[in-house]
């Protein structure tokens, strides 16, 4: 515009019509690529805000999917412990059945074998018992013999010695 000539009056300025035009074209050429960059850069601004927020509710899913999953496996750990616990206090308590079902067979045949060891030692005794009497009632007899034998010998009379 230092092209322009000043008009006497007032603070006015001329300018030549063709160059005027010949601006407003340029402008008009120009400005309407800026705009169209500006709206390029904001459209490519809004697909990349559009593509951030897409990665970002992806990686928000997928970070629910992982917690969920998480959530599950402790679920099935807890469930897998707590069985596993049952498991053992069942063992536990059948184990304590059987030793004290054993202990109480045990205590059953300790009794049986007393009460037949007990049986076996007064028949042993009443045997015994049995035998001495008869051993006592032979040897009577064979006291009763010898007795008999030696009062025989006794009153024997003693004939004279034979040289």
């Amino acid at each position: 515009m230092g092209e322009a000539r000043r008009l006497p009056l007032g603070g006015n300025v001329v300018v030549d019509r063709r160059r005027l035009l010949d601006l407003i074209d340029q402008m008009r050429v120009a400005v309407p690529a800026e705009v169209r960059e500006a709206r390029s850069i904001a459209e490519q601004g809004e697909e990349i805000l559009a593509r951030a927020r897409q990665e970002a509710e992806q990686v928000l899913s997928e970070a629910h999917m992982q917690v969920e999953e998480q959530l599950e496996d402790d679920q099935i750990v807890k469930a897998a412990e707590e069985r596993g616990r049952e498991l053992i206090r069942q063992a536990e308590e059948k184990v304590s059945t059987m030793v004290r079902e054993a202990e109480e067979q045990v205590q059953a045949r300790l009794a049986q074998a007393e009460t037949a060891a007990n049986q076996q030692m007064d028949e042993a005794d009443r045997y015994a018992l049995e035998m001495l009497k008869k051993l006592e009632a032979q040897l009577a007899s064979f006291m009763t013999t010898v007795r008999a034998g030696v009062e025989s010998l006794e009153t024997k009379p003693v004939g004279p010695e034979e040289p």
